[in-house]
């Protein structure tokens, strides 16, 4: 049995919440890298900040949705938080603002979640 056969069999049993947490890892560790890169690979950086938002939108266009069993007030602070990424990320691309800050906010949701220790990634 091939890896990529054993992965996409794990995967199909896994809970959304634990998919969310192991894809808000998977981008964490892409801003974590990025940013101990610095300034010498951009498109490392932008890579990871584009992949993070485009998560972060995905988790908003979700909460938007009536069918989403979310109490509203956590659907809208996800959504607010998507917002604040948006706006941050712009920042870290046009203005250096620190990327860290984007980092600790997935952890934190990460935390949130569940999923144990989160400085882990």
């Amino acid at each position: 049995m091939s890896i990529q056969t054993y992965q996409k069999a794990s995967l199909q049993g896994e809970n959304p919440r634990s998919t969310e947490y192991r894809l808000l890892g998977q981008v964490t560790k892409a801003l974590m890298d990025s940013a101990d890169a610095g300034s010498a690979d951009l498109r490392r950086k932008a890579e990871a900040l584009d992949w993070n938002r485009r998560l972060w939108s995905a988790f908003a266009t979700d909460c938007a949705s009536s069918e989403n069993r979310l109490p509203d007030t956590l659907r809208a602070a996800f959504i607010s938080l998507s917002i604040w990424v948006s706006k941050h990320t712009s920042a870290v691309m046009r203005d250096g603002a620190d990327i860290q800050d984007l980092i600790d906010v997935n952890r934190t949701i990460m935390q949130g979640l569940g999923g144990g220790d989160a400085q882990a990634v």
